[in-house]
């Protein structure tokens, strides 16, 4: 899909809170007043392959078409051999949704056949489809059958072979050949953004770069980085050129060279930081922060950017800058990296937290102490309870703050957010290689407390530390009896997410051969509303107000009628009003909607994954889940492109307007009010 544009929303929003925001014509019905799509689609939610499989040939393409799209969602195997045979149909739409959906089948016995359709295919849009598809579906011996046929003369096909490439990266499956081709086609100068961006973020995500590898890539993405005119392509450059620091610092250890080369002005480390410093864009720039090497003869110069991001620019690469010292700080004191966080009093709280969580792990054990004072003496000063979360997580760092951090775990009335980072915090700290052997057991009997307190946050935690072997080499009886006994208590399908972290435990412990499936719900607990879908053009708008700014979505009622249907019905039951965004991973999402405020709730029910034809772009809105077909209520915002969401998780909606706001949340931020926006 090509980037979106946006619209003039900067003046509407200025008027939107006193006035009816202006709107299409309401006449734009959605494809789902047609009753044969209503049956496709219950098909699909009720994850029918039976009742789905007649349509493949059914006489009118437009319901070919629409069975081909529901097997995306479903993805059922069984379809395959009905879908292979619409690669050849007339209509080239029925071609690209059978691509698509073969593609989300994942099943390598299709292959040969999209390897001859690549070969045959004559529609530009439609042979994207399928070279996407052949990367979903080759392994790593048919890997090669992405480039069986010459591309770089054509720029369509070469921009439908970078989508293949990318696919199969983002699946982990690459070779020396798959890089060098994905390198020749960062370097041909008609390749369209598209093709440009799969082909950056494919080398992003491609393990095993050496330093030849690393030597062929290293001038395309030096170049890319620096001036393709796509921030997204430059921020995956960026990470790339990560990457090819780090293979030639690995070079220089290897040596065992006494003498610190000094760093290129033109390689990837300097790069690196002018772009940290000095690119237009802050994905940019914060993408280039965490690729920063950390190696003796490139520290002083990351430092150096790393501390003109932390007083110089926005919130969220001042965050990435302090936890770029959190991870990589070298002979910086405690007290120092404290200074920088009482000093800079513009910074966000979530930025000084994570300052005083780096002075605390990067203390000498003399110094720690009065850190970890000065912070036990602010938590009670603190507003809000995301704040107290921050802090608990800087004192994980203190093995010393384990009778503070589990006061605040089990304290009367604890909100469950202090409550769930409060045990989280006890985790980390457990493995904190400093940790004390004599308060094992008092570790061990607060993961016990959690289990018994029911709490869905502090259940996953608990769960996640009996099952590491390195706290829990042997399974005990009692653990497994508590761990049962708690999973025995949840209500499903509300709390299926602490189900699966339980079970996941007991399936370590007991040395399971298979992961137990997980329970999940059915279409009959929770059918689409066809009434309300009906009731929702295509078009229409949602405002979204929140304590940042407002912020308009356009529903996607096609692409996705359940999860459409579920939140428009939350919003008329005034659901989300007052909630926040509990989640927020700067240059990836924003995710808010949780009742309880911490990302474990729920709505009482769950829907089916439906897996429409769109990307993740920037301003997508899509449904979180613990898997497919648990989505609910929780929903996210991406700030960028990020094509290893694509078919994963559904999206509704997208951003039409308050692109900005979206870039400006935080943690703890607070959705104030939704509402449909009247149509005229």
């Amino acid at each position: 899909m090509l980037i979106r544009t946006l619209r003039c929303w900067p003046l509407l929003l200025l008027v939107a809170a006193c006035a009816r925001t202006p709107r299409p014509s309401a006449d734009l019905a959605n494809k789902y007043h047609d009753a044969t799509i209503r049956q496709i689609g219950t098909a699909q939610d009720e994850r029918n392959t039976a009742a789905l499989l007649p349509f493949l040939t059914n006489a009118n393409p437009t319901y070919r078409r629409e069975a081909a799209l529901a097997f995306a969602s479903v993805q059922a195997q069984a379809a395959v051999p009905g879908l292979i045979p619409l690669l050849r149909d007339a209509d080239p739409s029925v071609r690209r949704a059978a691509a698509y959906a073969l593609g989300q089948t994942g099943d390598s016995t299709a292959v040969d056949s999209l390897r001859v359709r690549v070969l045959k295919e004559n529609d530009g849009q439609v042979r994207r489809y399928v070279h996407e598809a052949l990367g979903r579906t080759v392994t790593r011996t048919s890997l090669p059958e992405l480039w069986r046929v010459e591309t770089l003369n054509d720029t369509a096909r070469a921009t439908a072979l970078a989508w293949g490439l990318g696919r199969a990266a983002l699946r982990g499956l690459g070779s020396a050949e798959s890089i060098r081709r994905t390198v020749g086609l960062l370097n041909l100068p008609r390749l369209s953004t598209g093709g440009r961006l799969a082909a950056a973020v494919g080398l992003a995500r491609t393990r095993g770069l050496d330093a030849d590898l690393a030597r062929l890539a290293e001038t395309t993405l030096l170049r890319v980085a620096q001036k393709d005119r796509n921030y997204a392509v430059r921020a995956a450059a960026a990470s790339t050129l990560g990457k090819l620091a780090g293979v030639a610092e690995n070079a220089t250890a290897a040596s065992g060279s006494a003498v610190t080369p000094s760093p290129s002005p033109a390689g990837p480390a300097a790069v690196l930081v002018r772009l940290a410093t000095k690119d237009p864009d802050y994905r940019v720039r914060l993408s280039a922060i965490r690729a920063l090497p950390f190696g003796t003869s490139n520290y002083a110069a990351s430092r150096k950017a790393v501390f003109f991001a932390l007083s110089h620019d926005r919130a969220p690469v001042a965050l990435t800058a302090a936890e770029w010292l959190l991870a990589h700080a070298k002979g910086e004191s405690g007290a120092s990296l404290a200074a920088l966080a009482d000093g800079n009093k513009q910074a966000s709280v979530r930025v000084r937290a994570a300052l005083l969580r780096a002075a605390v792990r990067h203390a000498t054990p003399a110094a720690r102490p009065s850190l970890v004072e000065t912070i036990e003496k602010r938590y009670p000063t603190v507003s809000t309870v995301y704040e107290k979360g921050f802090l608990l997580e800087a004192l994980s760092e203190a093995p010393a703050a384990f009778d503070f951090v589990r006061s605040e775990a089990f304290a009367a009335g604890q909100s469950p957010v202090v409550a769930g980072y409060a045990l989280a915090s006890l985790l980390t700290m457990r493995r904190n290689a400093d940790f004390p052997a004599a308060r094992a057991a008092d570790f061990a009997a607060a993961m016990r407390q959690g289990l018994a307190g029911g709490d869905v946050a502090q259940l996953g935690t608990a769960a996640e530390a009996l099952a590491d072997p390195k706290l829990y080499p042997e399974a005990q009886e009692a653990d497994l009896t508590a761990l049962l006994q708690a999973q025995g208590k949840l209500q499903l399908p509300r709390e299926i997410e602490a189900w699966q972290g339980i079970q996941q435990a007991l399936d370590k412990l007991t040395k399971a051969p298979k992961p137990t499936p997980t329970p999940l719900a059915t279409a009959a607990q929770h059918p689409i509303d066809w009434a309300v879908v009906q009731s929702v053009p295509v078009g229409q708008q949602v405002r979204l107000r929140t304590s940042k700014g407002i912020i308009l979505l356009e529903l996607k009622p096609n692409e996705a009628p359940g999860a459409v249907a579920s939140f428009v019905t939350l919003i008329g039951q005034k659901f989300y009003d007052n909630l926040y965004f509990h989640r927020v991973v700067p240059n990836f999402v924003a995710q808010g909607g949780d009742p309880r405020g911490d990302g474990n709730g729920s709505a009482p029910y769950n829907l089916r994954s439906e897996f429409g034809d769109l990307r993740y772009q920037e301003g997508s809105v899509g449904l979180a889940s613990a898997g497919k077909d648990t989505e609910s209520c929780q929903f996210f915002i991406t700030h960028t492109p990020t094509p290893h969401l694509d078919g994963r998780y559904p999206i509704f909606a997208e951003v039409v307007g308050g692109m900005d706001v979206v870039h400006k949340l935080d943690i703890g931020d607070q959705i104030l009010g939704v509402e449909l926006v009247p149509v005229q």
